[in-house]
């Protein structure tokens, strides 16, 4: 894909799912991988992801240069909390342009959360991440992980001009070692990225999906 898709693309949800059953892994239980906490949950659904998006990003952090690690933030989301996420932030753009019909709404909405029915995260697809120092810094991407389009003036866009030069080198070295192990990113989220969803289907031009929703 050249153009960005959004989410609330009706091309995302016509790719159909052919589910291979994958379990959801803990991620926690990986010494290698550096898990933040500012996203986990009464159930640690939060660090989940399904097994063959975990081994991926277990191979990714093996091609980062020394020093350098992958911080998961967050993977697996049920798709009740999925539908608040989007609910919420489509209320607030409401309220902030109530000229706006609710197609515009849901498209602009989609831009930062995607809609419950084909949310790769609810799928066990998705995960957030970053990067950090050997002695866990975080560095710098630009923007913090989440920030939306509003509060970043569009820097969360991956590639986003207007982020530093130091910036757009650690996102690089993201997208090169994900881009290596199979997975794809939501370009309107540089933290954001997939394997085995719907989107992940339309960008590498898979026949369909391999996981949905969980």
């Amino acid at each position: 894909m050249t153009e960005i898709v959004l989410m609330s693309d009706p091309k995302i949800a016509a790719i159909p799912v052919v589910d291979c059953d994958e379990p959801l892994i803990d991620v926690r239980l990986q010494e290698s991988l550096a898990v933040d906490l500012r996203k986990e949950d009464h159930s640690g659904a939060f660090a989940h992801l399904r097994k063959g998006v975990l081994t991926r990003l277990l191979k990714a952090q093996e091609l980062l240069p020394d020093g350098i690690r992958l911080l998961f933030i967050e993977g697996y989301r049920p798709p009740a909390l999925q539908r608040v996420y989007f609910e919420r932030y489509a209320d607030e753009l409401q309220a902030a342009h109530p000229d706006w019909p609710p197609p515009q709404v849901r498209e602009a909405a989609s831009r930062y959360v995607s809609p419950p029915e084909i949310a790769p995260h609810s799928a066990g697809a998705a995960v957030d991440l970053t990067l950090v120092s050997a002695a866990g810094q975080e560095l710098d991407m630009g923007t913090p992980v989440n920030a939306s389009p509003e509060e970043s003036d569009g820097a969360c866009y991956t590639n986003a001009a207007n982020v530093s030069s130091a910036a757009r080198t650690n996102r690089q070295m993201l997208s090169d070692a994900l881009t290596a192990v199979g997975l794809v990113n939501y370009p309107t989220e540089w933290w954001h990225w997939s394997y085995g969803d719907r989107y992940w289907a339309l960008a590498t031009g898979a026949p369909s999906a391999i996981f949905g929703p969980w």
